[in-house]
């Protein structure tokens, strides 16, 4: 091997089967040249990481890259900007924003790429909201682009996608768009919902508690988990009868999370993924309206199942469901603030503070579910492990730190977070994207912007491990 471009010295490196060993991780094109001892290998610069630890860049899968208060798609590179911003100090290396609209995605494909490249300080693909007919017939084509995910909202009945842009859909229209996803090597990553019994008890709630004095408790109670349970049991079981594979987005609650477990038992092809406020929130954080989100916020004993999950090997994947919207949004109470926040900015410093430390979990069990799983899931072959010719994305973090959560060390033009004020024993010190510093000695660097690059994605139906730890 000749000279590497870099050297990180000195550190604990995360290797790909779980060990941690002292060694020096060696860059070059970009790529990872060598996992060698300390102190060999010649590199053009080295870097002193000495009493930190190597990870893999995280890999998120499930944000919404928006402009301002539409979550739709980003509108001009800054929107990337920020937002690849908030996922390097997080620890995120690459990410897969779902794109939404009711029109075709084809004739706009190359310009949201050129958008999002001219900004991003990290590499990402797409997964595209599927709404109509128009855009089922895309599907060969954007998978052929490597787009290979689709997202459905199963909740936008009737009217309910209005507010979204988004016209409504039905079982039928899930049924035919498996089946396209099945014959073309396609997954679907659908929003579990039951919207027409989530009507009823809106409305019944909202006559108890016109005010929503009740908070967090009061939205969790219109969309409570059978009504979460009940849709993704709807879609797993679809899944299965026509071949297509299925990845359970944002579980939220122990009754969603045992339907998705009877379907994998009966042979549907289905991940399992959680989200990181799910694990660390619940219905009486006592963080108001700015905790509104869909699948809500749930009981204390959804949040400990969840976390049994994890432990075991039941859960797959954690993401962020990161949403960029001002914090103007969470005006007006429960009834009126727009569900979802920003997660990106906390993401490693928040999971692994809280895994960790607090519940005391190997990182052996705590990494893969945010790099090499969803790495593997979604057809990112490069990414996710620190291993010999994979990409150097890597995540260097301090696991000895102690910082609060301030809007000051937020990159998100969100400008809040829900972990605001929270102490935290994890930072992240470097993040690399492709051997280039996004995030260097905890500071954004100015020479990242630009350097992120879309990456086409092929499923490959390597089926994920499941094993306890």
């Amino acid at each position: 091997m000749g000279q590497a471009d870099l050297g990180l010295r000195g550190g604990t490196v995360h290797l790909p089967d779980g060990t941690l060993i002292e060694a020096d991780v060696l860059v070059a094109g970009g790529r990872i040249a060598g996992i060698v001892a300390p102190g060999t290998g010649e590199a053009a610069e080295s870097v002193d990481v000495g009493g930190l630890t190597v990870l893999p860049g995280a890999v998120d899968a499930h944000l919404h890259l928006g402009h301002g208060m539409n979550i739709a798609r980003p509108r001009v590179p800054d929107d990337a900007k920020t937002e690849t911003g908030a996922a390097a100090t997080g620890g995120v290396t690459c990410f897969i924003p779902y794109i939404m609209s009711a029109d075709p995605y084809l004739p706009v494909f190359d310009e949201i790429i050129g958008i999002t490249e001219a900004g991003a300080r990290i590499d990402f693909s797409w997964h595209f909201v599927i709404a109509t007919d128009a855009q089922m017939a895309e599907l060969p084509t954007l998978i052929g682009h490597g787009a290979p995910t689709a997202k459905l909202f199963m909740n936008i009945r009737g009217d309910e996608g209005a507010r979204l842009g988004l016209p409504g859909i039905d079982d039928g229209f899930m049924f035919r768009l498996l089946e396209t996803l099945a014959a073309t090597g396609g997954m679907l990553c659908p929003h579990p919902e039951n919207i027409e019994v989530a009507w009823v008890l809106r409305d019944r709630v909202r006559a108890a508690d016109p005010e929503g004095e009740g908070g967090l408790a009061t939205w969790n109670a219109t969309r409570p988990p059978h009504v979460e349970a009940d849709a993704l049991a709807r879609a797993c079981r679809t899944a299965r009868v026509t071949g297509a594979p299925l990845h359970a987005v944002h579980t939220s609650s122990a009754e969603a999370l045992r339907a998705a477990l009877a379907e994998r038992a009966q042979g549907s092809d289905v991940s399992i993924e959680t989200c990181l406020h799910y694990l660390t929130h619940d219905e009486t954080s006592g963080i108001g309206a700015v905790g509104k989100v869909n699948p809500p916020l749930r009981a204390p004993e959804d949040r400990e199942a969840l976390w049994t999950a994890l432990t075991a090997g039941e859960i797959d994947t954690v993401g962020t469901d990161h949403i960029h919207r001002p914090v103007e949004s969470k005006e007006g109470g429960i009834w009126k603030a727009q569900p979802g926040f920003p997660g990106l900015d906390a993401f490693l410093p928040v999971y692994l503070t809280e895994g960790h430390h607090r519940r005391g979990l190997p990182l052996s069990r705590l990494i893969p579910l945010v790099t090499s799983n969803p790495a593997r899931r979604m057809g990112l072959s490069r990414k996710g492990a620190l291993r010999v010719g994979m990409d150097a994305d890597i995540a260097v973090v301090d696991l000895h730190a102690d910082w609060t959560i301030t809007k000051d060390n937020l990159a998100t033009d969100a400008g809040f977070s829900i972990w605001e004020g929270q102490r935290m024993g994890v930072r992240v010190v470097h993040t690399l994207s492709r051997g280039r510093f996004a995030l260097r000695d905890g500071a954004l660097t100015d020479d990242s912007v630009g350097q992120g690059r879309f990456v086409a994605r092929q499923l490959e139906g390597v089926p994920l491990s499941h094993a306890a730890p």
